[in-house]
């Protein structure tokens, strides 16, 4: 079972520092009773090494990349990890389902299960994290494509790497977006030198003049 974020969804529902009224707040217990019995997360990752071949530019499993916020994110790091989590597609269908009939769950159905996505994708990064401390390295923040100018289109490169329809369920639309929806992709850079980096990325840490900020 996923541990569900009650403030995170309260977030993504535009609730900040406030508390909802009585009929939302039950609203959002019983969806998110709901979605914790519909999740079935997946998750798959592997190491590959990396390496940078011109300035901006990367190359994983002869992939390359050009974005300037990755290689500033990953600076310095010669190894990173591809990883790839889905809620799986039963969350999709309920949320579809209320969309036909009761729009205000379905508002609370996607506020619950992005939340859940991000505590999901936290624990995979955190065995990520230990076993990188085994080989004596450090994890940057996760950054997934669609960051910065980190293209969308990257999706497809790290559902082919990890083998996402086979292992997960997860596959890509030729709009490169992912199928279940509730999913994520994203790179892990391994540094051998400790960095202070908040495992969910640039936009939970007040650390506005770091270097490997997106």
């Amino acid at each position: 079972m996923i541990e569900f974020d009650r403030n995170e969804a309260l977030r993504y529902l535009g609730y900040r520092n406030t508390e909802p009224d009585a009929a939302i707040a039950e609203s959002l217990t019983r969806c998110a009773a709901d979605m914790q019995a519909a999740v079935q997360p997946k998750s798959v990752f592997v190491s590959f090494p990396l390496s940078h071949p011109a300035e901006n530019a990367l190359e994983i499993a002869g992939v390359t990349i050009h974005s300037c916020n990755l290689a500033r994110n990953l600076r310095d790091c010669e190894r990173v990890y591809l990883m790839a989590a889905t809620l799986g597609i039963a969350v999709d269908r309920l949320i579809a389902r209320a969309s036909a009939v009761r729009m205000s769950d379905a508002v609370i159905y996607q506020a619950v299960a992005a939340a859940m996505i991000e505590t999901y994708c936290d624990a995979v990064n955190d065995t990520i994290r230990r076993e990188a401390a085994r080989g004596g390295l450090y994890c940057r923040p996760r950054f997934s494509p669609g960051y910065g100018d980190f293209s969308i289109a990257h999706q497809r490169d790290f559902s082919r790497l990890l083998d996402t329809p086979r292992k997960i369920g997860l596959t890509v639309t030729e709009s490169c977006l992912l199928a279940p929806v509730k999913s994520v992709t994203a790179v892990i850079g391994l540094s051998d030198t400790p960095q202070p980096c908040h495992r969910r990325g640039c936009e939970e840490c007040g650390k506005k003049d770091c270097a490997f900020r997106r």
